[in-house]
């Protein structure tokens, strides 16, 4: 038996530069050693629920659509006075002496002021939903993600339809709000709360 053959299995390891067979290698020096097992997690951020994919800043595209979820609540208010303020004057015109004998004007003042203080009430019901979903991008799930890509959506669409030449602005912010809350950073921020699931 020659214990200096190197292809001999039973004899002894040889003592070059290399590791021999089965023997564990050591890693150079000032090089971290790694450990057996899962790879290391990422920092455990409280705030979020986790180190996984936690976003720590609203996204522009996000503070975007925040934004303009404000400014239609503001010519949301706006429009309410401006209709507020027709139907008052509405209804001054059907208490005026020379128009109480004209019996059509009469019935449209009634229907107008009933129909226009209705429509005031609706806008200011939006205005208000508006203002709601801008306060909730701050911590809202997907949910409100979702809540607000259907409210801007019946935005754009009412923005077209009846009400085109005043609408238009509500329809350009209403299609952004869609395109930056839709976008995945804005998906991110929405979700950041949520577990993953397996």
């Amino acid at each position: 038996m020659n214990n200096g053959d190197p292809n001999n299995p039973y004899g002894q390891p040889q003592q070059s530069g290399q590791p021999g067979y089965g023997y564990p290698q050591q890693a150079p020096q000032g090089v971290p050693q790694q450990g057996y097992g899962y790879p290391s997690a990422p920092p455990v951020n409280p705030q979020f629920g986790g180190g996984y994919g936690g976003v720590l800043e609203m996204p522009g595209g996000v503070k975007a659509a925040r934004v303009m979820l404000y400014v239609i609540a503001g010519l949301q208010l706006i429009g309410v006075i401006l209709i507020a303020l027709s139907a008052g004057a509405v209804s001054a015109a059907k208490n005026d002496e020379t128009l109480k004998d004209d019996v059509q004007f009469q019935q449209l003042a009634d229907y107008s002021s009933t129909a226009l203080w209705v429509v005031a009430l609706l806008a200011l019901v939006w205005g208000a939903l508006a203002v709601f979903l801008a306060v909730k991008f701050g911590k809202g799930g997907s949910g409100i993600r979702v809540f607000a890509i259907v409210f801007a959506s019946i935005t754009a669409l009412l923005g077209i339809y009846p009400f085109i030449v005043i609408g238009l602005i509500h329809t350009v912010l209403a299609v952004l709000i869609i395109v930056f809350v839709a976008k995945s950073d804005g998906g991110a921020w929405f979700n950041r709360g949520q577990q993953p699931q397996y």
